[in-house]
């Protein structure tokens, strides 16, 4: 009899085709992500009508965002892991000799995928291209991460993965101070769904 059900139950799978056999929603509800500058690190930062954060600086190098990923399906979660990854990014950029400098940048990495790093960027009196510097010395992007001549996608932002609480320390010193910058903040949950998060930030 048990022979028989197992041959009946391989068959009916067998029978059905890939659209039948769709996986879960990724969440339990709504698959969302929720992310804040940690008040520890940057007390009194607050984000004013036109949507930009205030951040003053406090000694300390850097800011903190963290953030709450909605609770994965049970069916996405192994051994106790849940199959997450979050990417941050930003459009701010720190050179040699205290050189800074921002990028057009949409979303997360969009200025590499977008083959961005070979556009000219206007430094002083001169112009650069990404590439030309890291050919120097690799400029670094303050979520924590620099372009390298030989870098590729897959090794660009700064991730977070398999955890439901992401943070991550942006660098910020005291030759910011009046500058702007953007943070990009991409999660992805499994099925390719993707919930992107951005910053607008004054250094103050």
């Amino acid at each position: 009899m048990k022979k028989f059900i197992y041959i009946t139950l391989v068959s009916f799978l067998w029978a059905c085709s890939p659209e039948e056999l769709t996986l879960p929603y990724p969440c339990l509800e709504d698959c969302d992500t929720e992310f804040i500058i940690d008040p520890l690190v940057s007390p009194g930062a607050y984000q004013d009508n036109n949507g930009y954060w205030h951040i003053t600086y406090q000694g300390y190098n850097y800011f903190t965002i963290k953030g709450n990923i909605s609770e994965l399906h049970p069916y996405y979660i192994v051994n106790g892991v849940p199959l997450l990854e979050t990417i941050f990014d930003s459009n701010y950029w720190v050179w040699i000799n205290n050189i800074t400098f921002t990028v057009p940048l949409y979303s997360v990495l969009g200025y590499f995928t977008g083959g961005g790093f070979v556009n000219p960027i206007p430094v002083g009196n001169l112009t650069y291209t990404i590439e030309d510097m890291a050919n120097n010395f690799p400029p670094l992007n303050i979520v924590g991460y620099s372009y390298y001549p030989e870098s590729t996608i897959e090794e660009l932002g700064t991730k977070s993965n398999y955890n439901y609480t992401p943070q991550q320390q942006i660098f910020f010193d005291n030759e910011m101070v009046g500058d702007t910058a953007k943070i990009f903040i991409k999660t992805i949950f499994p099925t390719n769904v993707e919930v992107e998060k951005q910053f607008n930030i004054i250094f103050e």
